[in-house]
């Protein structure tokens, strides 16, 4: 017959370890579980402690039905679920029944005792809250010898007042030996206790040190563990790096161990937007948010198709298909878009099918659980539904950055970034603490958010303060650490703000660790170069980019400072392209700017957000498309020069609601509300254009927005004043010209010409002066070239610089 023996633990890093040493041992009977789990075993059938999940879920759903005295204000607010939660766990690790303790007056213990008694009422029968699970153990305790056999508690340094009772109880029925370390607080367990050697190490047999911030902690952290493994001195499962609280590190062990190539496990969980399916769930919440635009939506598909979702079943080009500038911020734009896309590529007809998907997204975040269902699946949506549970919908984003989802590695076999509550449980020879400072260990305690002192005493329901858990945590890891101990700190938070030294370090010795030293043991390759100058000036990009800053200091011409053949191809196909005003004025003033962006085909990178203000280049686009649509309303008939104020205002107000609908179609504009604003400002300048026409003849026929030079293929869609597909040059250069003059004032027998250039920032003092101000005013002396190398009358032609301002 099999001998069962039960050995208690504490934490998820814990069970890990305990699983791992009995496989090794191969031992046989052995129950390895928590309190919590030992008394479902007791109570039997299929009895089960009640997880975090499920309480969130119980909680959510019994502030839902409201009819409170108290909380009934504040319990929509974000954080509500996770905060009663919190109190509930405190109340029942206490031992307190909140079915009797509240007194006459105590409303709001009465609405915790509403909140609980809901919370039993919403749990499956085999689900019990930890006050109802002992109770249940305790009246089944005469089974403990058959089922639960020897017990023994391991690795605990303290258990919760709930639980004692149970364990005294089982003491009487089955041998409990409690192996606890030497700070554990054992004195009320009758039972035997072996406890570990006490005082065995202290913080001053430790290595102190202080870094610069946190990011450096963890860069040192890695540097020591890689230096413990190369030399042989420890195994990965024999190392551990833990602190007090882990959330100020774990952005950088995520991002820095995988190329450092160990082996870390996250006792915690691992930051759920660090995984990709945290990253679908941001980009639903993303778009539910902040509102649709085409970006967000790229992103959204690009992200969610491939799991079995609507988004599989639509034309695998369809992405590709749409114009990249459009902001598409409303279901009327993409319905347009994508019929214009099926009219050019009928193979495109599926792209339908993201119309109702496109409408879900719209209605924004109340329509966060049904746009789960239509676009995450599998644990994606698990932790979309868990990020709803925890807080209002609205708040979603915070829920996400809180999620966590457990770690790949395994802790038998990995190296652990773990709080030092788990590592307490289960201590490791190796350990390496950070964020010793005194604002992170001890950690503050505040009050509570639920039951403030005034109504209960911390002292009654807080049995165990993270102040007294933190000192207690930080002795039983000094003790079970038998080999190399550090004890670090930061100088500067990671908002850059001071920081000092933990109390728990009291007068230690400390080293200051500079961010640019050279480490004994690198922790990756990029570590390594930077300590070994002499191996980084081997690799071509690092000796080339370090010549590049050598040159940057010298007075004299360099490489690095565009200095290249006369004949060079990259400058020559630069040089012989068609030009246009912008390129050669760039040519003028910034020669080694016009290599960049017309030789190597440079460029900014575009904004990805929907601006709320267009760029002033952008906006002066705008202008001049207003101004073109006018112009060529007007023409032929009535024509500009002979159109009332009023017929021009009302060409122009035709010409804006075009573009108001066109534009967002093809590029980057605001939200609606700035978009039609900036449009109205737009219109009102070149009204102010329009109206400025300085024309007296009869025979003058105006156009705007005048192209010349284009290539052959360029099609002619309106009558215009010459073929703009005829080469325009600059004599005595290869250089041919390419544009587009903004408007062009042309007497019917040719005779005179006049070009403007129109400007939508502060017209200059001395416009009448300006010739080409050093290349910047380029555009009206291409335009009076062009217009006498294309009209064959040699007209008279004058060139003006006004400005809408």
């Amino acid at each position: 017959m099999l001998n069962i023996r039960t050995s208690v633990i504490g934490g998820h890093l814990a069970f890990q370890m305990r699983r791992a040493a009995a496989a090794r041992a191969n031992e046989c009977g052995l129950q390895i579980v928590t309190l919590p789990q030992l008394a479902a075993r007791l109570a039997g059938g299929f009895t089960a402690p009640l997880a975090m999940e499920a309480l969130d879920l119980a909680v959510q759903g019994a502030l839902a039905e409201g009819g409170f005295l108290e909380l009934d204000a504040v319990r929509h607010l974000p954080g509500m679920n996770r905060a009663v939660s919190r109190t509930l766990r405190k109340v029942w690790d206490a031992d307190i029944d909140l079915r009797s303790k509240p007194r006459s007056g105590d409303a709001r213990l009465v609405d915790l005792a509403l909140i609980e008694e809901r919370i039993r009422r919403s749990l499956p029968n085999a689900t019990l809250t930890p006050y109802d699970l002992r109770s249940a153990a305790l009246g089944r305790i005469h089974h403990a010898k058959r089922v639960i056999g020897p017990v023994t508690l391991e690795g605990l340094s303290w258990i919760a007042p709930i639980w004692r009772s149970l364990v005294e109880a089982l003491s009487k029925e089955v041998p409990v030996e409690w192996h606890a370390p030497a700070h554990a607080e054992t004195e009320w367990f009758a039972g035997p206790v072996v406890v570990g050697p006490e005082d065995s190490r202290t913080e001053r047999d430790a290595s102190t040190v202080s870094c610069a911030d946190p990011h450096h902690e963890v860069v040192e952290s890695l540097r020591w563990a890689r230096h413990l493994i190369v030399s042989g001195a420890a195994k990965p499962h024999e190392i551990a790096i833990a602190s007090a609280g882990t959330m100020p590190w774990d952005d950088h062990f995520c991002a820095l161990a995988p190329d450092a190539g160990l082996r870390l496990h996250f006792t915690h969980g691992i930051p759920a937007l660090s995984t990709r399916d945290g990253q679908r769930c941001a980009a639903l919440a993303d778009v539910l948010l902040h509102g649709l635009n085409q970006q967000r939506m790229r992103r959204l598909v690009s992200l969610c198709r491939g799991q079995g979702d609507p988004l599989d079943e639509l034309p695998q080009q369809w992405l590709a298909s749409l114009p990249r500038g459009a902001t598409l911020a409303r279901v009327e734009d993409w319905r347009r878009t994508i019929s214009s896309m099926v009219l050019k590529d009928p193979s495109l007809d599926g792209a339908q099918a993201v119309l109702p998907l496109v409408e879900l997204l719209t209605k924004g975040i109340s329509a966060a659980r049904e746009a789960g269902h239509h676009f995450l699946r599998g644990r994606a949506l698990q932790l979309w539904e868990a990020a709803l549970r925890t807080a209002p919908p609205e708040a979603i984003e915070l829920s996400l950055q809180n999620a966590r989802l457990e770690s790949e590695n395994d802790a038998a076999d990995s190296m652990v970034w773990c709080s030092a509550r788990d590592l307490a449980a289960a201590p490791r020879p190796h350990v390496r603490l950070l964020g010793l400072t005194n604002r992170n260990w001890p950690r503050r305690a505040g009050g509570d958010a639920i039951l403030p002192d005034h109504i209960l005493p911390a002292a009654e329901f807080d049995v165990d303060p993270v102040a007294k858990a933190d000192r207690r945590h930080f002795r039983v890891i000094l003790e079970a650490a038998s080999g190399e101990l550090v004890l670090s700190r930061s100088r500067r938070s990671a908002q850059g703000s001071r920081v000092g030294r933990s109390p728990l370090l009291q007068d230690c010795p400390e080293s200051s660790l500079s961010r640019a030293r050279i480490p004994e043991h690198a922790w990756n390759e990029a570590d390594r170069l930077m300590a070994r100058p002499e191996d980084a000036a081997k690799i071509d990009r690092i000796a080339s980019a370090d010549l590049c800053w050598r040159n940057w200091h010298l007075a004299s011409l360099t490489r690095n400072d565009g200095q290249l053949d006369s004949n060079h191809p990259v400058i020559v196909r630069a040089i012989e392209r068609v030009q246009s005003p912008t390129s050669l004025q760039r040519l003028l003033r910034d020669p080694l700017g016009f290599v960049w962006r017309y030789g190597l085909g440079w460029s900014a990178p575009q904004d990805r957000e929907q601006p709320l203000t267009m760029a002033p280049a952008e906006f002066g686009k705008l202008v001049h498309e207003l101004l073109r649509r006018a112009v060529n309303l007007l023409e032929p008939q009535p024509g500009y020069a002979r159109a009332s104020d009023g017929e021009i205002e009302d060409a122009l107000k035709e010409a804006a609601q075009t573009v108001r609908e066109t534009w967002p179609l093809e590029g980057h504009v605001p939200p609606t509300l700035l978009w039609n604003n900036t449009l109205d400002f737009a219109a009102s300048l070149a009204l102010v254009g329009l109206l400025r026409k300085e024309i007296t003849e009869t025979g003058t026929r105006s156009w705007t927005e005048v192209p010349f030079g284009q290539p052959e293929d360029f099609a002619i869609e309106r009558e215009l004043p010459w073929d703009p597909r005829i080469p325009v040059a600059v004599p005595g250069t290869p250089i041919k010209l390419r544009g587009t003059i903004d408007r062009l004032d042309l007497r019917m027998d040719h005779s005179a010409a006049r070009v403007t250039d129109y400007k939508t920032s502060e017209a200059p003092k001395n416009a009448s002066r300006i010739v080409i101000n050093g290349g910047a005013e380029l555009q009206r002396a291409l335009y009076g070239l062009a217009c006498r190398q294309l009209l064959q009358e040699d007209p008279q032609i004058v060139a003006r610089l006004p400005s809408s301002t």
